[in-house]
């Protein structure tokens, strides 16, 4: 069954607070560009006009990214994208936040707008079943169905949905080998199984159902608008969802209406930061934390102290520091926002 596109946000204000100034715009669409490098300047170029910031990424299957900036800045840059061949119906996911949270703006071509590493997926043809947030309870309540949350460990490890398997994978990529290496165990109930899948704003379930379905199993589904739309939508007294939901920028991680959560980065090894590991001796901001201080030398820890008293004299100023962070376990590229959409990244919407 080919997939219906998921109908466009229009609106910037969400439960998160209209009072907020700045405009967070979560995207990606999936359609063919003829010659996807052609589009890079023009885009660099009305984003910083716009003064937008964020990172976008473009590839001969489509365009995925997050970005952030003013309403008007927001709008030209989302009506650019929406010219571009296929792109009217851009899938776009707004929340607003009281500061950019990203440093800078980065349009970066990919093989892939999230990587796979497996050719010849159609997620625009091929995707699942989408469920919508008011129906994904009923659904993932149901003993019969296979609730597989295809994140990587450390975003599953700030929270997911009750019940949910954890493949553990420190990246997208490896999703592929972990399913085929459990397809004989879900078949094993006499019966195709049926299984339901989440990300956090769609776009991985868009690869990862698709590529199910290739592998013989058709009775898929995935949630539309992923965990954020979820978290938008359902109030918190009837939500299945347990935690936070780890995002792809300064905020770090969301929760129900999709307030800022509790988690901090750690601008040592970019992992999520919980409280009780915000109270750990371990934990120096901008120099480690619980995850990474064993991983670290005493030269290193200098070096992470240094960049962080720039950062914070920067801040003083009221400039911003860019220094560069190292990245993060399993990545293979940034994660457009703060890094939130890069390698096999969902930029806060995958």
């Amino acid at each position: 069954m080919t997939s219906t596109a998921p109908a466009p946000s229009t609106t910037p204000d969400t439960a998160a607070g209209t009072a907020l100034p700045v405009r967070i715009a979560a995207l990606y669409c999936f359609t063919p560009f003829a010659d996807h490098l052609a589009l890079r300047a023009p885009l660099e170029r009305v984003c910083a006009e716009q003064g937008v910031r964020g990172t976008l990424l473009i590839a001969a299957e489509g365009i995925n990214g997050t970005i952030a900036g003013s309403d008007a800045g927001i709008g030209h840059v989302l009506a650019h994208i929406r010219a571009l061949p296929g792109c009217a119906g851009l899938d776009v996911k707004e929340t607003r936040a009281a500061s950019v949270p990203f440093h800078r703006m980065k349009v970066r071509p990919k093989r892939e707008i999230v990587t796979m590493g497996v050719p010849n997926i159609d997620a625009r043809h091929d995707a699942g079943h989408y469920v919508e947030a008011a129906q994904w309870n009923d659904l993932i309540s149901d003993p019969d169905t296979i609730v597989i949350d295809t994140r990587n460990d450390y975003e599953v490890a700030i929270g997911t949905f009750a019940g949910a398997i954890n493949p553990a994978t420190r990246s997208f990529r490896e999703f592929p080998a972990w399913f085929r290496a459990r397809r004989a165990e879900m078949m094993a109930r006499g019966r195709a199984p049926r299984i339901a899948m989440f990300c956090t704003g769609g776009i991985r379930c868009e690869k990862a159902t698709a590529f199910v379905r290739a592998e013989g199993i058709d009775d898929v589904f995935h949630l539309r608008g992923g965990i954020l739309k979820y978290l938008e939508t359902v109030p918190e007294a009837h939500s299945m969802w347990e935690g936070e939901c780890f995002v792809f920028d300064q905020r770090v991680s969301v929760t129900h209406d999709l307030r800022p959560g509790t988690h901090v980065p750690c601008h040592a090894c970019r992992m999520p930061v919980s409280l009780a590991d915000q109270a750990s001796a371990l934990y120096v901001p901008g120099v480690s934390c619980p995850a990474c201080h064993d991983a670290r030398d005493d030269i290193q820890r200098a070096r992470y102290a240094e960049r962080e008293r720039q950062a914070r004299m920067a801040h003083a100023r009221g400039e911003n520091h860019l220094g560069a962070m190292p990245a993060r376990r399993g990545a293979t590229g940034t994660t457009g926002a703060t890094g939130a959409a890069g390698g096999d990244r969902d930029d806060g919407h995958g």
